[in-house]
C-alpha cells in the first residue's frame, strides 16, 4: 500500500482525516506551533485503520504528519506542555464554525485533553512520512 496523503478543505473532509488519525499516539513535544507561519504541525504514530479487516494476524502503525494552515491561535486544555515526553492519544478532530468560513478545529485526546485551533478556514492535510511497522494491538473503545 502506498503512503496516505489526504487534504481537508471543509468539515466533511476533516471528518475523513479524523477517521485516519483516530488512536494516533504522540508526545507533547511532537506538537509544533508556528505562529509566524500561522500553522500547526502534529507528528504522530497513526494506527492504520484502513487495513483492519484484511486477512492479517497483525496490525500496523505509520509515522504521519497532520498539518493545519491559516491558524490564528492555539489554546491547550489539560495538555501538559511542561512535560514534552508525556504521551497523548488522539481520539478525534472536529470543527465548529464561528463566522464562515472561519471557526475552531478541536483535537481531542484521551483523558480529556484538547487543543483548540482558531482558523480562518479549514486547510489541513495528513501525510504518511515513514515506513509501516507491525503492532499486535488494535485499539478498542467502549460503546
Amino acid at each position: 500500500m502506498s503512503d496516505l496523503k489526504l487534504a481537508a478543505l471543509d468539515a466533511e473532509d476533516l471528518s475523513i482525516l479524523s477517521a485516519h488519525v483516530q488512536d494516533g499516539v504522540l508526545k507533547v513535544a511532537d506538537i509544533d506551533w508556528r505562529p509566524r507561519e500561522k500553522r500547526l504541525l502534529v507528528t504522530l504514530n497513526r494506527f492504520v485503520w484502513e487495513k483492519v479487516g484484511e486477512t492479517r494476524s497483525d496490525f500496523e502503525r505509520r509515522r504521519a504528519v497532520l498539518h493545519f494552515a491559516r491558524v490564528e491561535a492555539v489554546k491547550a486544555a489539560h495538555v501538559r506542555r511542561e512535560a514534552p515526553d508525556a504521551v497523548l492519544a488522539l481520539l478525534a478532530l472536529r470543527f465548529e464554525e464561528t463566522d464562515a468560513p472561519a471557526g475552531r478545529i478541536f483535537l481531542e485526546f484521551a483523558g480529556g485533553g484538547s487543543l483548540r485551533l482558531d482558523v480562518e478556514c479549514i486547510e489541513a492535510s495528513l501525510a504518511d512520512v515513514g515506513a509501516a511497522w507491525s503492532t499486535a494491538n488494535c485499539p478498542k473503545h467502549e460503546a
